[in-house]
């Protein structure tokens, strides 16, 4: 069995055999950097190896570099995380988080695809789906994966820079995946200065989900997707976060959606601010 859809539900994950699909647990708590590690010791999907958001999927000590918050790690750093975890171009993947695939899981596989993986799937509704389905866990370290030689890439034309934020944000084609509030510049719990690239729109990432954490249909997301973009072409888009993250998931809805090649802008919010001449907008 192959996928190609950005999602993928219970019954089609557990359909697939352990040679067929690498599964990627990606919990994480911002809170509390370690628990995702712990909570995947403590019991995990069959099979699963764990990546961590700030080791495997960021690069922290690239901050300084005006990057945000969790920067993409190098290629070169990525490809040995792929390594490590035994992944092969050939190999599917299905990633997943604790519930609805707004941190980690849809960072993944947004990074996977951005290196030309093809095979690449959240899992719709994530650990929560898989335990309402009655499906088992299983605890401790997972057995030790055959590592492989990876050399991958990050495709350019996936992301955008600061410069062509600001572009995008002055077409109307920059649409930022925080709560509404934080937008607005209301309230601003993690990063030094509130609002939002002048001329940015919003649409928070839990605007794609059903009320159990999965996602809405293709059909409901393309009609509110349309809503918010009008005749702007998919490929225009650029999205954005506080830091890189949440953002994959609106992206990731767009593909769902059939709106197919927008594109991420990584340092986001976090990134934007770090340079005090770039501008700031709050809503009055």
């Amino acid at each position: 069995m192959s996928f190609s859809a950005p999602l993928i539900d219970v019954a089609g994950l557990a359909g697939l055999s352990a040679e067929e699909v690498m599964i990627v647990d990606c919990r994480v708590d911002l809170a509390d950097p370690s628990k995702g590690q712990r909570d995947f010791l403590a019991g995990h999907i069959p099979g699963a190896v764990y990546a961590d958001l700030d080791h495997d999927l960021s690069d922290l000590s690239r901050q300084a570099e005006g990057l945000g918050r969790h920067p993409l790690p190098t290629a070169a750093a990525f490809s040995a995380t792929l390594g490590r975890l035994g992944w092969r171009p050939d190999r599917q993947v299905v990633c997943y988080d604790a519930g609805n695939g707004a941190l980690a899981a849809a960072r993944l596989w947004w990074m996977l695809r951005a290196v030309g993986a093809q095979a690449v799937a959240v899992l719709d509704g994530g650990l929560a789906a898989w335990l309402a389905a009655g499906r088992p866990l299983e605890a401790g370290e997972p057995a030790p994966r055959v590592p492989t030689d990876v050399d991958v890439s990050f495709a350019p034309s996936m992301i955008v820079d600061h410069a062509g934020a600001a572009g995008a944000a002055s077409r109307g084609n920059l649409v930022d995946a925080r709560a509404e509030p934080r937008y607005r510049g209301e309230v601003e719990p993690l990063d030094r200065v509130a609002g939002h690239v002048p001329g940015a729109l919003n649409r928070p990432f839990a605007c794609n989900l059903q009320p159990d954490g999965r996602f809405k249909p293709p059909a409901a997301l393309r009609e509110e997707w349309l809503a918010l973009i009008g005749a702007r072409a998919p490929a225009t888009i650029v999205h954005m976060c506080g830091s890189g993250v949440t953002a994959t998931h609106n992206l990731l809805a767009m593909e769902q959606a059939g709106l197919t090649g927008s594109r991420l802008y990584p340092p986001s919010w976090s990134g934007w601010i770090s340079d005090p001449s770039r501008p700031v907008a709050v809503a009055d």
